[in-house]
């Protein structure tokens, strides 16, 4: 986790807690899984109503973590959103009936908004899927638990956008149900720097570990390294 995000005050926190900042010192590839969220046209395109600078800016993070992680045996998987109708009393109390549209026909399936950004280094072997709630986690609404569960995975690292909505309700989600997760500073968007900054340190405190996308990288090639 960078400096920037991680203050003395954290730090003084963390070391109370439990007498280091990061709870995870090492990672095994082989039982990991890097889950990229909602990095989709919808939220990354300059032309649509929800696109982020700050989605676009994290590709090459999430790209270089994707390699990373494929040559050192780990799986890729890639999350779409998708809009749902029966998730009712969210879109009418939580955006506006305008947001509310632009949302059912960005993320409808098979829509423009809905596919993957193309500047993503998507390869055959990742494995690509849809979730229809903010976790990737939540029973019914994705498949993911079952996919890690068959593979006999245990680590997520967890990327994407926003990073106060889905990737962070995915990755508590992933620690409720018995994973290891791992947030992905750098490689994680949100819409207002106060809102990222402020949900990594409540993560990193409480929930699962938070690290650079450099820092991941060298923790996954030390395991491989080492076998």
């Amino acid at each position: 986790m960078s400096d920037a995000l991680l203050d003395q005050a954290t730090k003084d926190r963390l070391m109370w807690l439990r007498g280091k900042v990061h709870p995870y010192e090492s990672i095994d590839p082989r039982k990991t899984a890097l889950v990229v969220i909602d990095m989709q046209n919808f939220f990354c395109a300059e032309d649509s109503p929800y696109g982020l600078g700050s989605a676009r800016a994290i590709v090459p993070a999430v790209n270089r973590l994707a390699d990373a992680t494929r040559k050192a045996g780990g799986l890729v998987v890639w999350i779409q959103m998708a809009y749902d109708d029966g998730w009712k009393n969210f879109y009418d109390t939580m955006v506006s009936p305008k947001l509310r549209a632009a949302l059912r026909e960005g993320l409808r399936p098979g829509s423009a908004g809905y596919a993957l950004w193309p500047k993503l280094d998507v390869r055959a072997g990742d494995v690509t899927m849809e979730k229809r709630r903010f976790s990737a986690f939540l029973p019914g609404y994705c498949e993911l638990p079952s996919v890690l569960g068959a593979r006999g995975l245990d680590t997520v690292l967890i990327t994407g956008t926003l990073t106060n909505t889905c990737c962070e309700t995915s990755a508590r989600d992933a620690i409720m149900t018995g994973y290891r997760a791992v947030m992905v500073s750098d490689g994680c968007a949100a819409a207002l720097d106060t809102a990222h900054a402020a949900t990594l340190r409540n993560f990193l405190q409480v929930s699962g570990d938070v690290r650079t996308t450099d820092e991941v990288i060298a923790l996954l090639a030390e395991r491989v390294v080492a076998a």
